[in-house]
């Protein structure tokens, strides 16, 4: 039978992964992830750690699929590889990041009212050898998860102590990356410096990416008296050409290759710089953020539908600095003599957005501005999560969450400016009964919300037509429930199942790409989860991850039918890990993701996506050397698939509805060496 302590844990484990993420006994958690042991912590069967351990096996084409590492997710790419990822998860094309929300050392990474949609969350400024760990969440069962975690949430803890290397990494398509990481001891402080650069070129035909992208890292780690205190500031500057999606007729009809583009001046630039600071003492944890982040973006998805002679290419804009924080304190009391934890909190934060707008240009060169405004929005937040003990068995979790938005909107048309404010008050509860010592069974239901865009909630008229346009609720529920189990054995097996559902309210969303707001239907979907994780022998390990999943909208709209467009209604990944002597180590992953639904009446799909990436590595004492194979078997599979409208020159004015694409990389070879010192 468990200690009656170690079933309080949705609390203690909460907070040990705090301790554990900056500094405290790093070693275990931060290696092993699949091999933690979260029976008799965990809330939910859908939740987990990925540790340095699993990031450093994966080969990585980009650095936003260290997602991927959550079962279920889904990271692809429609443009060039300066930008935030396509992510999917739970039947949710997330977009950028919607319904999806990010954290590292505490810094929230959506952006609210984004130049290019909301949530926007762009992860490349993690260097994923400077990460320690990965907490991840599916569903809203915590009070600490806000905005934007609907489908779930990822926390991204950066190692309290770098490791000291160089490395150098090259491949096709004049791929070069360079990493430098120093750590040092300072009485009983670390001091950590680290630097990435990266360029590339890519596969296309008639574009060359010429990614430049630096990264810097420089953290402060110390104990205190009865804590620990950080201080992190990260840096991250990037420029590229982008390789776009493109109409399949185009390909059929020779006038490109499928690696071709029929814009050649896209691309953008950005960089974003953080301060951030942590704070364990006691029984209280205090963190602090000030981020400054900016984006400009060149687009082109239709080509010459809405302006037959310039074209349709655009810029986005975002210029922000967001600051904020958080405190919480643990405590444990009795109720008819049973042990109760808990949680209490506050977080706050707000956005001074300097400029979000969107231009119409061609070949970077700006033409007119669509619309151009400047935001201020503002979120406080109440959070208490409990942990009550009721049998030696038996565990009950609950919290309640109260959100407050507050948001000012001064736009170039004075008929959108304006203020909106929001609240809402979220529940959830779990229950967590513990079978054997091995085995866990799991309920769970909670509330959640994500933000719409503030100029959605403040629009009147239309800034591209200039016909009325009706506002839009800031803050949109959603409702999930799961039910689960979660066997480990530390020798052989991990293994978790869950059954899920999740409504949303509406999937109102403010289309930055058209510079409108765009409304649809509620929804409802449900689905399967099963993640496996199993150790054959020492040098011998195995992973299979399933996601099965249901969409559809709820209620009837003239002329639609019932499926929610871009749904990805399977995804599958296995891999082995084998290690062939005490020096050869590899890794062989399969990723499959099933047909998407292109439209809501579910006649048009995409194909399916099959990828094999391989990656072997010799380690002597203070070297490693790694060969990476990304889409080892040369899938020409498409990353993502679109259905609309564009039109091509000569075609007729209201252009034609197809399907654009963008393929997945070719094979690509990549190798490195590491010295460790």
């Amino acid at each position: 039978m468990p200690d009656h302590k170690s079933l309080l844990l949705p609390f203690t484990y909460l907070f040990s992964l705090s301790v554990l993420a900056h500094g405290l006994d790093y070693e275990h958690i931060a290696v092993h992830g699949h091999q933690t042991r979260l029976v008799g912590q965990a809330i939910s069967a859908s939740e987990g750690i990925i540790g340095q351990g699993e990031i450093a096996q994966r080969p990585l084409l980009r650095t936003g699929e260290m997602l991927e590492l959550v079962p279920g997710m889904v990271v692809t790419q429609h443009s060039g590889s300066g930008k935030a990822n396509q992510y999917f998860l739970r039947g949710f094309n997330l977009d950028h990041g919607t319904d999806f929300q990010t954290r590292v050392d505490g810094m929230p990474v959506n952006m609210r009212t984004h130049g290019h949609g909301q949530a926007y969350t762009d992860l490349n400024f993690i260097v994923p050898e400077f990460v320690g760990n990965i907490q991840y969440r599916k569903g809203a069962y915590h009070a600490t998860q806000g905005d934007f975690a609907t489908a779930g949430s990822a926390s991204f803890f950066m190692t309290p102590q770098l490791p000291s290397m160089l490395s150098l990494q090259m491949g096709q398509d004049n791929y070069w990356r360079t990493l430098a990481a120093k750590s040092l001891k300072i009485d009983n402080a670390v001091l950590n410096l680290g630097v990435e650069a990266t360029s590339y070129d890519g596969p296309w035909t008639d574009v060359e990416e010429d990614i430049k992208k630096f990264n810097g890292l420089v953290s402060y780690h110390r104990p205190t008296e009865n804590g620990q205190l950080s201080l992190t500031f990260m840096a991250y500057d990037n420029q590229w050409n982008s390789a776009d999606q493109i109409p399949q007729r185009a390909v059929e009809q020779g006038l490109i290759d499928e690696l071709g583009s029929l814009d050649t001046t896209l691309g953008g630039e950005s960089d974003r710089y953080s301060l951030s600071v942590n704070w364990l003492v006691g029984e209280w944890s205090l963190s602090a953020y000030v981020i400054e982040s900016n984006l400009d973006l060149y687009s082109n998805f239709t080509y010459f539908l809405n302006d037959p002679v310039q074209g349709d290419q655009f810029k986005q804009v975002d210029q922000r600095r967001i600051w904020g924080g958080e405190i919480n304190r643990h405590t444990y009391s009795n109720l008819f003599g049973k042990e109760w934890a808990h949680e209490f909190g506050a977080q706050l934060r707000h956005d001074d957005i300097g400029e979000v707008a969107l231009y119409n240009t061609r070949a970077r060169q700006v033409i007119s501005p669509v619309r151009v405004d400047a935001v201020q929005e503002t979120s406080s937040s109440l959070y208490w999560q409990s942990e009550l003990l009721l049998s030696s068995r038996l565990t009950l979790s609950s919290g309640v969450r109260y959100d407050y938005f507050d948001v000012s909107v001064d736009s170039d048309l004075a008929d959108n400016s304006g203020n909106a404010n929001d609240d809402l008050v979220s529940f959830n509860a779990s229950l967590t009964y513990s079978l054997t010592p091995s085995l866990e069974a799991y309920a769970n239901a909670g509330q959640s919300f994500h933000s719409n865009d503030a100029r959605g909630a403040t629009i009147s008229v239309d800034p591209v037509t200039g016909e009325a346009a009706s506002p839009v609720d800031l803050l949109v529920r959603g409702e999930g429930m799961e039910v689960g189990l979660r066997y480990f054995d530390s020798r052989r097996l991990n293994l978790s199942m869950a059954l899920w559902s999740l409504n949303l309210d509406s999937e109102l969303l403010f289309v930055g790409d058209a510079g409108n707001t765009e409304a649809s239907r509620g929804s409802r979907r449900y689905g399967l989860e099963l993640a496996a994780y199993y150790w054959l022998a020492e040098t011998l390990s195995a992973d299979l991850e399933l996601a099965l999943t249901h969409s559809r909208f709820r209620g009837e709209e003239d002329g639609e039918g019932n499926r929610i467009d871009g749904s990805l209604p399977m995804v599958a990944s296995a891999g082995l890990n084998w290690q062939l002597s005490e020096q050869w180590q590899s890794s062989l992953r399969v990723r499959h993701f099933g047909k998407r639904l292109l439209d809501s009446h579910g006649e048009q799909r995409s194909s399916p996506l099959t990828v094999v990436n391989l990656s072997v590595s010799y380690r002597l004492p203070s070297w490693q050397f790694r060969l990476e194979a990304l889409n080892l078997l040369d899938s020409n599979d498409h990353d993502i698939d679109y259905l609309y409208e564009s039109r091509l020159p000569g075609e007729a004015q209201e252009g034609i509805e197809d399907v654009h694409y963008h393929p997945i990389e070719p094979r690509t070879l990549r190798v490195g060496a590491t010295y460790h010192f």
